[in-house]
């Protein structure tokens, strides 16, 4: 496959970057599936697996499996800083010239693969694994679905909901993605954005391969109303459009309250009034609160955080402590 100005000739074909939190059992299956699908596929590739310290043994699985093979290497963090972050720090690390982003817990089949590089073969710097269903529950399902219709209409982005992180991603792709510093951050947001050309496949996703999410009810809302506010100024738009609205509503009832006066008109009591201001002051209030937010949001920008901060690394079975340990600049 040719492949973009920016390859790393001396590298990999494909880095494999799978971010590992809470799916230790699935790791050597996965391993063996990833290798299966790509000794015939390409001749060099690297599986490159980040422990976001799920606390579950994964350091040492991933310790064991570099020592049985040479293509495997880890990244383990000094904490969790969660999946978008462990994918940063496994982006920053890949050598290849082409990468692909998957789940640990083979929910995504790593067989899928090699029909992802046939579709960037055509000439997509970007393909994305489409699910043809979910194997989750209905209530999942649903909640997906509105979150993606309302994360398009406030921000236009098109993302469909049956993408994930499952991916391939070339390197000129990657060399972009790295270059962003936003503090919340979706790897699928960031895509979109860089806006290179791009392809789907369609694939049936397998149930998981052991285990539960670790993405509870409550962490989804909380990454879904970051996904949708933080990523995009337009809610702030929104309020100031609202706040023109009620003031025009506003000035209109004044006038009608005045001509009413005026011409002697009666009507009970004043309650036109207390509505008017229960709808005005809930208005300010809830558009105070966002505000602040946003501002908050750009406090935990400004501090300029490292995104994630790596504790050792493991290649060929040695283990080493990074030098610097603190990734403030992810290396492109």
């Amino acid at each position: 496959m040719s492949t973009t100005g920016g390859q790393r000739s001396d590298g990999p074909d494909i880095s494999v970057v799978v971010p590992v939190y809470g799916c230790t059992p699935c790791l050597v299956p996965l391993y063996e599936r990833v290798t299966a699908a790509l000794e015939s596929l390409v001749e060099q590739f690297e599986l490159v697996f980040v422990d976001d310290r799920g606390g579950d043994g994964a350091w040492e699985a991933i310790a064991d499996l570099s020592r049985r093979d040479a293509r495997v290497r880890g990244v383990r963090l000094s904490r969790n800083f969660g999946q978008h972050a462990a994918i940063t720090a496994g982006l920053s690390a890949a050598r290849g010239d082409w990468a692909v982003v998957m789940d640990c817990d083979l929910q995504d089949p790593p067989e899928e693969i090699p029909h992802l590089w046939a579709k960037a073969a055509e000439g997509f710097d970007i393909v994305y694994g489409r699910r043809k269903s979910k194997p989750t529950s209905p209530l999942r399902r649903l909640t997906a679905r509105l979150y993606f219709k309302g994360l398009n209409f406030f921000t236009g982005a098109g993302i469909e909901g049956e993408f994930g992180s499952f991916s391939l991603i070339s390197r000129d792709v990657i060399d972009g993605f790295l270059r962003f510093r936003d503090q919340d951050r979706h790897y699928l947001f960031i895509l979109h954005w860089l806006g290179f050309d791009w392809a789907a496949v369609d694939y049936e996703p397998s149930v998981r391969h052991e285990g539960e999410s670790s993405y509870s009810l409550g962490t989804l809302v909380k990454h879904g109303l970051n996904g949708m506010f933080f990523q995009t100024t337009v809610l702030l738009r929104w309020i100031v459009y609202f706040g023109f609205l009620l003031s025009t509503v506003g000035a209109l009832l004044a006038l009608y309250f005045i001509a009413a006066r005026l011409t002697g008109s009666a009507y009970p009591g004043w309650t036109s009034i207390a509505v008017i201001l229960l709808l005005v002051s809930g208005f300010i209030i809830v558009s105070t609160g966002i505000t602040g937010l946003y501002i908050g949001k750009v406090f935990e920008q400004v501090k300029d955080r490292p995104l994630f901060v790596v504790d050792r690394e493991i290649e060929q079975g040695t283990e080493q402590r990074p030098r610097p340990a603190v990734h403030r600049e992810p290396i492109v």
